[in-house]
């Protein structure tokens, strides 16, 4: 997800609803965010972010999932609308390479985590991709 307000990338993602388990909030913020209805295909676990400076810790659950059709548009709230969020496919390599540049560059506390922890999830994901090409 490009968030173009902040100049950012991001993975989609966001919090459970009542009476959601994390799989189907998983399955949930992927078709809000991109349009997209999604299967999970495999769980790389989990990540616990725990920000100090912020006295807040969050646990984010990580999966793989195959986009299976187009189901319309986005549901964006308006925060994620002014932050300009959008679509933007690109390849784990491209996601990884964009991503440590931002890195490089932010002075964020928050968004630092945020990245890292989405650096952390693409580079599961791609290692997981890659031993399924061989096998």
């Amino acid at each position: 997800m490009e968030l173009a307000a902040e100049n950012l990338y991001k993975l989609p993602g966001g919090g459970l609803e009542k009476d959601e388990n994390k799989e189907e909030a998983f399955v949930r913020e992927i078709r809000e965010e991109t349009g997209y209805k999604a299967v999970i295909i495999n769980e790389l676990g989990y990540i616990d972010e725990h920000k100090v400076k912020n006295h807040f810790m969050q646990r984010s659950y990580c999966y793989i999932a195959k986009a299976t059709d187009r189901q319309g548009s986005v549901a964006l709230s308006e925060d994620e609308l002014q932050l300009g969020m959008r679509v933007e496919w690109m390849s784990p390599e491209e996601a990884v390479a964009q991503l440590q540049e931002l890195i490089c560059h932010c002075k964020d506390y928050s968004t630092k985590f945020m990245l890292l922890r989405d650096l952390t999830i693409l580079k599961l994901a791609s290692c997981w991709l890659k031993e399924g090409e061989e096998t």
